[in-house]
């Protein structure tokens, strides 16, 4: 059994089963699908069985992540109780391949009995889910990936992709930026990148700064206390100059003449990379720090004095990469 051609073979019918429904797609529908969507001043209850039901949740999650207030409810757990989640204002998405699902069936006449606007996502124009609905998204395929041409397969991919259609629609029709996004997501890694700033990773105080008259033997011994890897040499006016690394160290190990009494400053790299927006992303902070390859990220004030430093190790912790 050549489980690669089976993989192949998988995606391949519903890759084509996705390129049918891109090539086919009603417009003029879809349309009418996002515009009731946007201007619905309650939420989008999505509601679907089995497979459409998993299917439907995740594209509650989708539009709740992208500034469409959604969730998902049963239809079972609708009938005994939960009908009362769906108010005035509401709108519902309710999915069903087959169109005929009992349970979703018998949850319909309460839904415009409330004047609920419903979306149906079916395969039959003609079911008795899309009789009942305003508007109809057709979600047909023409095979199923399944070898048995059964199981959901092709059929709840390309439910989920239509799901994300109307998200991204939406999101588009919203001019929904990644600072919005992040701001649905505080505690994902996105959120991170989007709102973690320099200012909140930035190390200020301790910093092992010395004189540029500082011998090499006494730079070693605040680079040890700084715990970074590094000594920021600065001027008389408290002016950053140079910066030395243990790279530049262990390089200047190797040189004859090395002293460690000779001048920190005589080793160490002029003029390093040095930023003055504290309130830059820190996420284009790393992409400094990878592009220079260095391992400190210096951010000084309009007088080129030191503020405070930004390590790799901050960043990494802090979830940025």
């Amino acid at each position: 059994m050549n489980f690669n051609e089976i993989a192949k073979e998988v995606l391949e019918i519903e890759a084509a089963e996705l390129m049918l429904a891109a090539n086919n797609i009603s417009t003029f529908d879809l349309e009418k699908a996002v515009d009731l969507i946007y201007n619905c001043k309650g939420k989008v209850v999505v509601t679907g069985v089995g497979k459409s039901g998993l299917i439907g949740a995740k594209i509650a999650a989708t539009f709740a992540s992208t500034g469409t207030s959604a969730f998902f409810l049963h239809p079972t757990e609708a009938m005994h109780g939960d009908l009362g989640m769906i108010a005035k204002g509401d709108l519902v998405l309710a999915i069903s391949y087959s169109g005929e699902s009992g349970e979703l069936i018998q949850l319909l006449p309460h839904i415009k009995r409330f004047d609920i606007p419903l979306i149906a996502m079916a395969k039959d124009s003609k079911s008795t889910l899309a009789k009942y609905s305003d508007i109809f998204i057709n979600i047909s395929v023409t095979k199923e990936a399944c070898p048995l041409d059964a199981a959901p397969t092709s059929s709840t991919t390309l439910t989920l992709a239509m799901g994300d259609v109307l998200a991204v629609c939406l999101m588009k029709k919203r001019d929904f930026k990644k600072e919005d996004f992040a701001s649905f997501h505080p505690g994902g890694s996105l959120g991170k990148r989007l709102f973690l700033k320099i200012d909140d990773l930035l190390r200020k105080d301790n910093l092992p700064i010395v004189s540029r008259e500082t011998k090499i033997k006494d730079a070693i011994v605040a680079m040890s206390e700084g715990r970074l890897g590094n000594v920021l040499i600065t001027d008389e006016n408290n002016k950053l100059i140079a910066i030395l690394s243990d790279g530049d160290l262990r390089r200047a190990l190797m040189q004859e003449n090395f002293s460690i009494e000779n001048s920190a400053l005589s080793i160490a790299t002029k003029n390093p990379k040095t930023i003055k927006e504290k309130e830059m992303l820190a996420s284009d902070a790393i992409t400094i720090i990878e592009e220079y390859k260095i391992q400190l990220l210096i951010v000084t004030d309009s007088e080129n004095r030191v503020v405070g430093v930004l390590h790799i190790h901050d960043l990494i912790e802090a979830g940025i990469k």
